[in-house]
């Protein structure tokens, strides 16, 4: 069978094909593309040392948070702890002194004189412990301007970890981990990746060889396409054209080999060829198409095709040699076909009238399916514009030749 050659070659290069792409998926999951791989490594690299020289430590941020607050507070905290300092020594403290050297005077007069006494000294001392433990407070709220600095800058350096790594220092080392055990893993898998590389080479190597014996073929078939649909369009009043198909070999592998398929047309003679889809006849498009498909009826898995217009710009011959090619084709697919030839509206299965009417400045289509005897007038109509009853014996003939 014609292709059959072909399409076993296509079958097992796209088995090597899907091979190839599992391959190339799992090298570039394995960081197996060198480039991709040193990206990567620079990158991984780069974040982990960030977060190494930062020296971060649990608890750290809330630390400085709290000493940036007293920066912040640090007149009003010196202020309030001068005032109770004061008051403590000056006041609260000398007090309490002199209390205790009264209750001295008269612990001599009963026991419960001497219980207040030891409840005060225990009181003064209590006192003088908080005094010393203001004083040294008072030493914290003494800040610099370069302490300042050093707290805004580290609690920056840490803002900024958190917006690239996590929200909270103990998730920018979790993370600063994982790095490091990706970097691990791409220095250790090369082994696996020369592999699958190896693998992947001899896969290339049956590719291309099959890819070139589908390219031989597929170009010793164009050769025959080419003549088969020219020698269509010598009869559908385009005698001049020249059909061909452009393969073009690619470097990189795809689905279908290496091959970039293109079907080019000259319509006239002197003129360039042009691909297929650049000519702006629709008429010309449509006969060639049609053409296209007589020769590829048989192998064709389009189930419905439709022709707009095909007679458009053709003589009598060529509407009527359009018209079997139509009907040729209607064998194995169905045929949709807009057209104003008395000679192709005769090879119809099924006729249908289309018009058009105004109704309250709307405009309807209809369309109806015609009995034998209206195809008969239809097809007289559009072959000598009166509806004569030598028109509709013309019309009668052209429907038996069908």
């Amino acid at each position: 069978m014609l292709g059959e050659s072909l399409n076993t070659k296509k079958e097992k290069y796209y088995q090597l094909y899907e091979e190839y792409l599992t391959i190339k998926q799992n090298l570039k999951n394995n960081y197996g593309d060198d480039q991709e791989k040193a990206r990567r490594l620079d990158l991984l690299n780069y974040q982990f040392n960030e977060i190494e020289l930062a020296k971060l430590k649990i608890g750290e941020e809330e630390e400085l948070e709290i000493q940036k607050k007293k920066i912040q507070n640090a007149e009003k905290l010196q202020s309030s702890i001068n005032s109770i300092d004061a008051e403590l020594n000056e006041n609260v403290i000398s007090g309490i002194s002199n209390c205790i050297r009264n209750l001295e005077k008269i612990e001599d007069c009963g026991e419960t004189y001497q219980n207040k006494l030891a409840d005060l000294k225990s009181i003064y001392y209590d006192i003088q412990e908080m005094a010393r433990d203001i004083s040294y407070m008072k030493e914290e709220t003494e800040f610099d301007e370069n302490t300042q600095n050093e707290i805004e800058n580290r609690l920056d350096l840490i803002y900024s970890l958190k917006r690239k790594y996590g929200n909270s220092i103990s998730v920018i080392l979790n993370y600063q981990a994982s790095v490091k055990e990706e970097i691990n893993k791409i220095q250790n898998i090369e082994e696996v990746n020369e592999k699958l590389k190896q693998n992947l080479k001899k896969i290339e190597e049956q590719m291309l060889t099959i890819a070139k014996e589908i390219t031989a073929e597929r170009k010793e078939k164009a050769e025959i396409l080419s003549n088969k649909i020219n020698n269509e369009l010598v009869n559908l009043e385009m005698p001049n054209a020249k059909f061909t198909v452009n393969i073009e070999q690619q470097s990189i592998f795809n689905s279908n080999g290496l091959d970039k398929i293109e079907f080019f047309i000259c319509t006239n003679i002197g003129e360039e060829a042009k691909p297929l889809v650049k000519i702006a006849s629709g008429g010309e498009m449509s006969r060639i198409m049609l053409a296209i498909k007589t020769v590829l009826a048989s192998v064709d898995k389009v189930s419905t095709l439709i022709f707009d217009e095909i007679d458009t710009g053709i003589s009598g011959k060529a509407s009527k040699a359009v018209g079997e090619k139509l009907k040729a084709i209607s064998k194995t697919q169905q045929v949709l076909c807009i057209t104003h030839s008395a000679s192709i509206a005769a090879k119809g299965d099924y006729n249908y009238y289309i018009s058009k009417k105004v109704q309250k400045d709307k405009t309807y289509t209809d369309i109806k399916k015609l009995e034998e005897e209206e195809v008969i007038e239809e097809i007289a109509r559009i072959s000598c514009g009166d509806v004569t009853k030598i028109a509709k014996e013309h019309a009668k003939e052209l429907r038996k030749a069908c």
